[in-house]
């Protein structure tokens, strides 16, 4: 069974920083795409930010040149690290992952983390 553990996540003032970090279990970590999404409150879920299994990378237009994803095959996970954080990025932060090819339709990542809540002071 496949599981993604988040951690990370909290308050900062608008312009700090903060990692998400997410583990996976169950399957091979280096074949697997993984990806961060973010919700909103009253806004759709959207993926900020994508990592294939061979370090390719993609990134939301809204965070590109603030986030970073990254990965740890050895330690079967995925980083989220996010700089000069706005107001705007406040929201429900969630880890996927996927055999297929990355999309942004979350209905094409069979597995998912908790959620980390992101909330970001202006």
């Amino acid at each position: 069974q496949v599981h993604l553990v988040e951690s990370g996540g909290g308050l900062v003032q608008a312009g700090g920083s903060l990692r998400l970090s997410c583990a996976l279990s169950g399957r091979t970590f280096s074949s697997t795409n993984m990806g961060w999404f973010r919700q909103a409150p009253g806004k759709q879920r959207e993926l900020v930010a994508s990592i294939r299994s061979g370090v390719s990378t993609g990134y939301a237009d809204s965070v590109k040149g603030r986030f970073t994803i990254s990965r740890d095959n050895a330690k079967n996970t995925v980083y989220l690290q996010m700089n000069s954080l706005k107001p705007e990025d406040t929201a429900v932060y969630y880890c996927a992952a996927t055999q297929y090819g990355i999309t942004s339709d979350d209905s094409r990542w069979p597995y998912w983390g908790q959620g980390a809540q992101v909330t970001v002071s202006s």
